[in-house]
């Protein structure tokens, strides 16, 4: 395959600073979203990194009409499900909490605050893919549910109807440790 073509898909400028654009607007939503995934900051930046690179390839393809992130997900979610798939490691540490990077006057209470939160990260890992990805979306990226049907392609009934279910399949997993 010619190089030259791989990063080069004939943009003009002004498509080049659009997407440059839509790079800055969406990196930080783009890398918790792959976080909430893969559970590791670096598989994360990595394969947002690579994500937004395959998107610059294809966004001739992009219907400009559209939201970007709802298409870019497309391509996160399926660079991580291969992600998963090839390396078949599960790793921990992926919650945001800002609380326990503040200052706790308590030790015990910032000690029983991770354990929490590591214990919370451990289910959540656990959890099928779809069910992991139903519970990012609402619950770390603060998505609406019209919002996840869109990106997901399925009904909002269906979006609460899963997010039910995960969320049920979480709180079993979480039974007599919280």
């Amino acid at each position: 395959m010619n190089k030259k073509k791989l990063f080069n898909p004939g943009l003009t400028e002004r498509e080049k600073m659009q997407f440059e654009s839509l790079v800055k607007a969406n990196m930080k939503r783009a890398y918790f979203v792959a976080l909430g995934f893969l559970g590791s900051e670096d598989d994360a930046a990595e394969i947002s990194q690579e994500a937004f690179i395959r998107a610059y390839r294809n966004f001739k393809k992009f219907d400009k009409t559209k939201n970007f992130f709802t298409w870019y997900y497309k391509i996160l979610k399926n660079l991580c499900l291969n992600f998963i798939r090839d390396t078949k490691t599960k790793k921990n540490g992926f919650l945001e909490v800002e609380e326990l990077n503040t200052t706790v006057d308590d030790p015990a209470e910032y000690i029983e605050k991770k354990e929490l939160h590591e214990k919370l990260e451990k289910a959540l890992i656990e959890l099928d893919f779809e069910d992991r990805e139903i519970i990012v979306l609402k619950e770390f990226q603060q998505m609406s549910y019209k919002e996840i049907a869109e990106m997901l392609k399925i009904p909002v009934g269906t979006v609460m109807s899963k997010l039910f279910y995960a969320r049920k399949k979480l709180a079993k997993k979480l039974k007599g440790i919280i």
